[in-house]
């Protein structure tokens, strides 16, 4: 366990901001040497060491939005994150039994234990990123995420298929170590050609010519506010004024793009902040921000995170609900039986919208909106009935300081580009905002605790993916032709050997 737990924090660094890719190997295929001949019980609790050293590390950032508000949540940042990892290891240590139950019963070896492991492996995350409101942070595929070539395979099989083939790939090297086939050279020769393969593909894929960005000129406001002052009334003013002096430089700006919550109150409410804003839109221009928004009901006052859009009038002309909220951050489960307080300001839990939607404007690309921790679902960014041009990220990780945590939301943001042939334009209060073209390359950023703007074009967009088609139908359909040309390579073996025999 002890291992495991050590080889779970290397996985951390095969991830971003690492992304040191040899150690895939070590730390996955050390994971399989571990859990060989274990039986099932041994094997949960070997998972589950290596999932609290994955996460514990990997999460550790957590812990600085407790900090924001020391005196009030500082004492539980430490039991949060351990809480967490814990609960979130449950998923490796379900892999690890599910592994060695196939593994004992089946007396499997050799490649075919690769296969087994990597397929238990991305059962147990695509649960992760499903069950109860799923936490799909932090897939073992997001190694790829800056390696331009091999990320592109996401645009077919999603960030789950990247992690099924890397895990593959990763695990290979033990039983060539184990010496469990002859020759030992052609399970590290099966993991080359792969790798070559799928990078093969991938530069194909980035070979597609660009049909032209739109000539939408953009400019994100990256405010730099923190996040201790961000909220206290009297620092509304220079808030907006901060936004106000940033977004009227000069330079040719057809849309705006503010970052979530970044007007610290109820925009819709305040006419002489709609008006000051509206100054500062061009004609024909438009801003998008997130703002927080109330709607009175008969069950009392519901609020909501969105991101609104105004003209150059100050009028509201549409705006997104934010439907995947942060448990403990904008609302807290169970709230009736747990006496506990959300971590974030606010008058009450915010309420969920309703889901992935196309928004339209004059002389706009079709956008989807995408507020903060929503960005990180795989295929459950965009509506899929009303595909859009581009998505927009608002988001705010000012809560998270310079951890790791901005520089891991961005890798997750990176791959919802590849996998929907989508560009995502990310504006962030801090943390990173980013221009993310189609094949996931970054066009241009402000790191966190800059304060800017990014002026730049929108990057085109590429006609729908397979990923974007078909969604995690593309994953089973990968396993399940791995599967099939490995039985159909043992049922050639098994024929030719008995033609031998006889």
């Amino acid at each position: 366990m002890i291992a495991a737990i050590a080889a779970g924090g290397v996985a951390v660094l095969t991830l971003p901001p690492f992304s040191i890719l040899l150690l895939v190997p070590v730390a996955y295929a050390t994971l399989l040497v571990l859990l060989r001949h274990l039986p099932v019980p041994k094997a949960a609790f070997v998972g589950w060491a290596f999932g609290l050293g994955q996460f514990g590390f990997g999460l550790s950032w957590i812990a600085e939005s407790f900090y924001v508000d020391a005196e009030r949540f500082g004492a539980m940042a430490i039991p949060a994150v351990a809480g967490l990892s814990a609960g979130l290891a449950m998923f490796p240590a379900a892999a690890a039994a599910l592994f060695a139950g196939v593994a004992r019963r089946r007396a499997i070896g050799g490649a075919t234990a690769c296969l087994v492991f990597a397929t238990c492996w991305t059962a147990a995350e695509w649960l992760r990123g499903h069950v109860l409101t799923g936490f799909p942070w932090n897939l073992a595929g997001y190694a790829l995420v800056d390696y331009a070539a091999l990320r592109q395979p996401a645009a077919w099989v999603g960030s789950y298929g990247l992690s099924f083939l890397i895990l593959f790939v990763g695990t290979l090297p033990a039983p060539a170590l184990l010496t469990e086939v002859r020759p030992r050279w052609s399970i590290p020769l099966l993991g080359v050609g792969i790798v070559v393969a799928t990078g093969s593909a991938g530069v194909a894929r980035l070979q597609l010519e660009p049909p032209g960005p739109p000539g939408l000129d953009l400019r994100i406001v990256q405010g730099n506010v923190p996040q201790q002052e961000k909220w206290a009334p009297e620092n509304r003013e220079a808030t907006l004024t901060r936004y106000l002096d940033l977004s009227t430089r000069p330079g040719s700006v057809d849309i705006l793009l503010w970052p979530e919550t970044a007007f610290p109150g109820f925009l819709d409410e305040d006419s002489g902040a709609r008006s000051r804003i509206a100054a500062a839109i061009t004609e024909e221009g438009l801003l998008l921000t997130g703002v927080p928004d109330r709607v009175s009901t008969d069950e009392g006052t519901r609020f909501f995170n969105t991101v609104q859009a105004y003209d150059q009038t100050g009028r509201s002309l549409t705006g997104y609900a934010k439907h995947r909220l942060v448990p403990f951050g904008e609302y807290v489960p169970f709230r009736g039986w747990l006496p506990i307080e959300r971590l974030t300001e606010g008058l009450g839990d915010f309420t969920a919208g309703p889901g992935p939607r196309t928004l339209a404007f004059p002389g706009v690309p079709l956008l989807a909106v995408a507020i903060c921790y929503e960005i990180i679902f795989p295929g459950h960014v965009i509506d899929d009935l009303f595909r859009p041009d581009w998505i927009f990220n608002a988001t705010n990780d000012a809560w998270f300081g310079t951890s790791i945590g901005p520089e891991q939301h961005l890798a997750s943001t990176r791959m919802r580009a590849v996998e929907e042939g989508l560009p995502v334009v990310r504006a962030a209060n801090t943390g990173i905002s980013a221009i993310i073209d189609a094949n996931g390359d970054l066009v241009a950023r402000l790191d966190t605790g800059e304060t800017g703007v990014i002026d730049a074009a929108l990057p085109f967009a590429h006609p729908p993916t397979l990923y974007a088609r078909f969604g995690d139908w593309m994953l089973l359909v990968l396993v399940v032709s791995c599967w099939a040309t490995a039985a159909a390579g043992r049922l050639r073996k098994a024929t030719s050997l008995r033609k031998r025999d006889t």
